[in-house]
């Protein structure tokens, strides 16, 4: 075209020239203007590949620690059975005892009432015919004279 333009009459050709310097103009503008686009869009896409790929590995990072989490919660959860099941037998324990302490508790009473009867009637034998109906003992006359010599005896005893 510029060999065209500069062949033609020197009127034409200065108005052709000028037109063609602009063409070129804006045929290099565009051409940088393509060069920076297509810049852009090759980082854009390296971009990308490095966005894809660290996704990729952030994706496995998450499996893995979904993975992990889950083994954490079932852990929790036998933990937590376990816990339910030491209390169940806890309860069932105390229970028992609370059981055994009172049946210990009865029999403690009813050995206190039988010493209590076995040492009236030891310390007043006379009293014996009142709940049997016989009398084997010793009259209240009788104990106290012996309880009276023990005394004196005691007393002797003590001077020596």
């Amino acid at each position: 075209m510029d060999l065209e333009a500069r062949s033609l009459q020197p009127n034409v050709k200065a108005v052709l020239l000028a037109k063609l310097r602009e063409y070129k103009s804006d045929l290099n503008n565009l051409k940088s203007e393509h060069k920076r686009l297509a810049s852009a869009n090759s980082n854009q896409a390296a971009r990308d590949d490095l966005l894809e790929s660290g996704m990729a590995d952030a994706m496995s990072v998450s499996a893995n620690q979904r993975g992990r989490l889950m083994m954490s919660t079932e852990r929790l959860n036998e933990s937590s059975d376990r816990i339910k099941e030491s209390r169940r037998t806890m309860r069932e324990t105390e229970e028992l005892g609370v059981s055994i302490l009172q049946d210990l508790h009865q029999q403690r009473q009813s050995l206190l009432h039988a010493n209590d009867t076995v040492f009236l009637l030891l310390k007043v034998p006379y009293r014996h015919h009142l709940l049997t109906g016989k009398f084997e003992g010793k009259d209240e006359k009788e104990i106290n004279e012996e309880r009276r010599k023990k005394e004196q005896v005691k007393e002797i005893k003590m001077l020596f």
